[in-house]
């Protein structure tokens, strides 16, 4: 989320961003705050169909209006919060994850400015790259889930392995750092789980020591996960967007650093320093 207020801001030109998640049936709590002059909005529910994000909310579409107060297109319930902050413009936009609304973004101006296309363009980006972080971490979750079950089988595990890659793939694509790193985050918690790590009595093992757990650059680790995955050099490259020469390189600083001598012996020890799931 305070990713995604940073962005509005950046690309908008509103000084004011703030948004909330969904809170409970029909309701969304403001709980991240940016550009405000008081904590008037912090932790303000709105609700379903009331005021311009929950009409946003309810037409599951952008709402904006260029003068709150005076707007006759919304209803009124939080009149005195939006003044206490001052804000007069504002644009609202759904945060929209499989057909569901997950939470919802503002951008306001203290001025009553008729807001154009640029705004609501900037609002709409930074709503989407939420979405997709949602997204994401609902899947990361939903695998974690599954990779902890006492019974997960080897085919479950190819699955979460599958995946964990994707996700790999994914967050290099990513422009913001801090939602990059909170998707390589994600990845680590899969890979954390890993089966491979259990100690021979079925009990969990114990955190490894500092010198057990080397410590590899992300490249080395998505060229890894490739290797996992059965990719040679170049199509690791290719799936990776870099030269074959750049992939061996990385190939061959992970294989030190973990102390093996090939490419399975890398990826055997990567899962059992909890690496790779």
């Amino acid at each position: 989320m305070g990713a995604a207020l940073a962005r509005l801001r950046r690309s908008s030109g509103l000084p004011v961003a703030f948004g909330g998640l969904q809170a409970g049936n029909g309701r969304y709590r403001l709980n991240s705050l940016a550009g405000t002059a008081t904590a008037a909005l912090r932790g303000l529910d709105i609700h379903h169909g009331n005021g311009v994000g929950g009409k946003a909310v309810a037409l599951r579409r952008p709402f904006t209006v260029t003068d709150y107060h005076s707007s006759v297109v919304i209803s009124h319930e939080y009149d005195a919060v939006v003044a206490t902050e001052g804000l007069r413009s504002v644009v609202a936009v759904p945060v929209v994850v499989r057909r569901r609304v997950r939470g919802v973004l503002y951008g306001a101006l203290r001025t009553p400015v008729r807001l154009g296309d640029g705004p609501l363009s900037a609002a709409m980006d930074a709503a989407r790259e939420l979405e997709e972080a949602l997204l994401l971490q609902d899947e990361a979750a939903r695998l974690l889930a599954a990779a902890r079950q006492p019974a997960a089988d080897p085919a479950r595990w190819e699955e979460v392995r599958d995946a964990h890659g994707d996700l790999r793939t994914l967050a290099q694509r990513v422009a913001d750092p801090l939602l990059r790193q909170e998707m390589l985050t994600a990845c680590g918690r899969l890979a954390a789980a890993s089966p491979d790590r259990a100690a021979p009595s079925g009990e969990a093992p114990a955190p490894p020591a500092a010198h057990e757990a080397p410590t590899l650059a992300p490249r080395e680790v998505d060229v890894l996960v490739c290797v996992a995955a059965g990719a040679a050099n170049a199509e690791a490259a290719e799936r990776l967007g870099l030269r074959p020469e750049t992939v061996k390189s990385y190939l061959r600083s992970a294989m030190r650093k973990l102390g093996t001598h090939s490419r399975m012996q890398a990826v055997i020890a990567a899962r059992r320093a909890g690496l790779l799931p």
